[in-house]
């Protein structure tokens, strides 16, 4: 017995990797602040944990329909009406085990071998493993700090070729919290129009945690002629500190959708139906405490923003939404530790400040852009402040 070629294809996550060496090193008592993870240190809202509790026993623990209940899936139908003014029926969307989930079934449910999914890079890490899985091939379009870290329409069209299947657009972006403007997305629909063959896969995850007056849109909603072939993807990890629930959605074709329902029925049948019970809660709520978390995310980010580029050898862009900083090091790239091992690529630098300093950040060849890091600032300001110290220092001795 050996593993299958498909599971030979992808790696295990490395952003994961760094929350269990964080974890493993808490609970050896290392004073370790781990700044790798995606996930709001804010607790869920207790009007959504109160719809749990109340599902529970009210006895709603049995099988639901595959892709979501009926409930749910009117309070996504809302919720893409209310927020981006997209109107979808019941059989065009489709409820998850989280957004990877909804990647997941999708570019299982439509692609194979020779298709490609152009990705811009820094790209969140799962995106070309599961394309890879799936049998295609990823075509990565490196879109670095001079671009803001967006692609351009002229980088799009260049990718695009007979055999593209998909475009995969994050934003805001994990991992540089870059967005796209509307304008932005509009000349980007330009080049899709004049390529018919190619659908867009919109990962909105971090469509409610933007900054300084930013006016989110997402692809489907600013050019309407490509609705018809995006699928328009959100769910309740990030905005609504849910990362736990697992509840990803997605809006599409409803051909697309019944596709992605039929691989969810062999593989995890339906979500949690207490966590689908908490998510109508969710989107169904008072939305409020959205503008509120926010700006403590504004706070922190203007926080490590400001540290970062007082550190010599690193340049931090500020970004426009998430909760990521992608501070770029090639300044450091070179040098050598206080014990005299050179600091070759990025992966050395984060290995040298988990060592050093007992920081977590995880390294940008990870994300399939070089020389940089992510920093989540999903934590408080009194650790951030002290974590962005310890890099400061770490990187001062460096020679």
């Amino acid at each position: 017995m050996k593993t299958s070629a498909a599971l030979d294809r992808i790696s295990p996550s490395p952003t994961l990797a760094i929350t269990t060496k964080v974890l493993e090193l808490k609970r050896a008592g290392v004073d370790v602040i781990g700044l790798g993870a995606g996930e709001p240190d804010f607790d869920t809202p207790d009007f959504v944990k109160d719809a749990a509790i109340k599902a529970i026993l009210d006895g709603k623990t049995k099988y639901t329909n595959v892709d979501g209940t009926p409930e749910l899936k009117a309070a996504i139908q809302a919720k893409f009406k209310r927020d981006n003014a997209l109107d979808y029926t019941p059989a065009q969307i489709s409820v998850n085990v989280g957004g990877k989930h909804t990647l997941f079934n999708a570019l299982v449910a439509t692609l194979g071998p020779g298709d490609e999914v152009i990705i811009p890079a820094p790209y969140w890490v799962s995106y070309p493993d599961v394309v890879q899985f799936a049998g295609a091939t990823p075509v990565i379009v490196a879109a670095g700090p001079e671009h803001g870290y967006k692609i351009t329409p002229a980088m799009l069209d260049a990718a695009i070729t007979p055999q593209t299947k998909w475009l995969i657009l994050n934003s805001p972006s994990n991992p540089t919290g870059a967005a796209y403007t509307v304008a932005e997305l509009k000349a980007l629909g330009e080049v899709l129009l004049r390529h018919p063959h190619v659908w867009v896969f919109a990962d909105d995850m971090y469509e409610h945690i933007v900054y300084d007056d930013f006016e989110f849109a997402t692809i489907a909603q600013v050019v309407p002629e490509l609705y018809d072939r995006t699928l328009t993807v959100n769910g309740c990890s990030k905005a609504y500190a849910m990362t736990g629930w697992r509840i990803g959605f997605a809006g599409g074709a409803e051909w697309l959708i019944k596709a992605m329902s039929k691989l969810q029925s062999q593989s995890t049948s339906n979500p949690c139906s207490i966590a689908q019970a908490a998510a109508v809660a969710a989107l169904n709520g008072d939305q409020s405490f959205l503008a509120q978390r926010n700006e403590a995310f504004r706070s922190r980010r203007d926080l490590v923003v400001a540290m970062l580029n007082d550190t010599p050898g690193i340049t931090c862009p500020k970004p426009e939404g998430a909760f990521y900083v992608y501070p770029e090091v090639s300044g450091l790239i070179g040098k050598s530790t206080p014990t005299g091992r050179k600091i070759e690529t990025d992966s050395d630098f984060v290995g040298y400040l988990l060592d050093e300093a007992k920081v977590a950040a995880v390294q940008g060849v990870a994300f399939g852009l070089s020389p940089a890091m992510r920093i989540s600032y999903a934590t408080s300001e009194e650790l951030l402040r002290e974590a962005c110290t310890r890099i400061q220092t770490a990187s001062a001795a460096l020679t």
